[in-house]
């Protein structure tokens, strides 16, 4: 079935209520409402206000309860309206469900699910448009999940539904309903920690997540009308990160390009970068460059676009790669 975001998150959270009754969603507006982007719309008609629970406006009070549920035999899905209000409740996840299983020997285990839209690009006000991924890739205990495309989007938050540990799971503001694609009906999963060849190239490595993937996939193109192949991954994943597909696209293009929305200082593509390092240095045939947002706030939308990195700069940063 033909599906956008919105639609293949609505599809899989209906799925995986129906199948598994110990799932639930909360969050602000999420029951009646249907959700800020309508992504758990019909949801309380169909399984009620007890498993599809409409919240006070406090992400602290959210993601508390969110863990309190799961370590008492819930699967709950909490929504986070916009990323950037996630900091009040960033004690909870780094204090304790992170550390639930750990702290306990394993004993205990918190699967749960925080869905937050993350990301620029739609003129969003102040606190709208954060791309901070980085701040949950460095909590032990976190998988963070970061799709680009409806059929991933569907088959990966079902996994993450059914992982035993929590996950961050975030949803690009820009792509909820940027394209279709078709979605596998009923029964669909994905495996966390595996990335995606968008296009193959023999020239050129670009790593990327998420709206990134759009403007990637857009650079390769007037690449090859260049002359230069460019390989295009979406990594998915960015924790656990799948590390044997990137080594193996920098064994076959011997150059390296991470192009990413977030601030470039301490960003994930810091981290990823070095692991390229360490991993796969003597494969490389020019140093890795990263293409990324400045190490600004996330500016209004006056300036929105001269903050985003756009095709023309990832081609750019080809350029270098190939003439080194």
């Amino acid at each position: 079935m033909m599906m956008n975001n919105v639609q293949a998150i609505n599809d899989a959270l209906m799925y995986e209520m129906g199948r598994d009754s110990s799932v639930m969603v909360m969050g602000e507006d999420v029951g009646r409402e249907g959700g800020v982007f309508r992504a758990t719309a019909g949801l309380q008609e169909k399984y009620g206000r007890e498993r599809v629970v409409d919240t006070p406006l406090s992400e602290n009070g959210i993601v508390g309860c969110a863990v309190g549920l799961a370590l008492n035999g819930m699967k709950p899905v909490a929504e986070i309206q916009f990323s950037g209000f996630v900091f009040s409740a960033y004690d909870q996840l780094i204090s304790h469900a992170s550390r639930m299983r750990q702290r306990s020997m394993g004993r205990f285990h918190v699967p749960m699910v925080v869905r937050m839209p993350y990301g620029g690009g739609v003129r969003a006000l102040e606190h709208h448009s954060e791309s901070d991924e980085a701040i949950f890739t460095q909590v032990p205990g976190l998988k963070v999940v970061a799709p680009h495309a409806p059929s991933d989007m569907k088959g990966l938050l079902i996994s993450a539904i059914r992982d035993p540990d929590p996950v961050i799971f975030l949803e690009h503001i820009k792509l909820y309903r940027a394209f279709r694609e078709d979605v596998p009906e009923r029964e669909h999963t994905l495996p966390i920690g595996k990335a995606k060849i968008v296009a193959k190239g023999k020239d050129v490595s670009i790593f990327t997540w998420g709206a990134m993937v759009n403007v990637s996939a857009e650079a390769a193109k007037q690449l090859e009308r260049e002359g230069i192949s460019a390989e295009v991954i979406d990594l998915r994943t960015l924790k656990p990160l799948d590390m044997e597909a990137i080594v193996e696209s920098v064994k076959r293009t011997g150059r390296a390009i991470i192009v990413e929305e977030a601030r470039k200082l301490s960003g994930f593509g810091s981290d990823l970068s070095a692991a390229i390092a360490e991993r796969a240095l003597l494969y490389l045939k020019a140093p890795i460059i990263r293409v990324s947002g400045y190490d600004i706030r996330f500016p209004l939308y006056r300036l929105e676009d001269e903050y985003l990195p756009e095709a023309r700069r990832v081609v750019m940063a080809a350029h270098e790669a190939m003439e080194l």
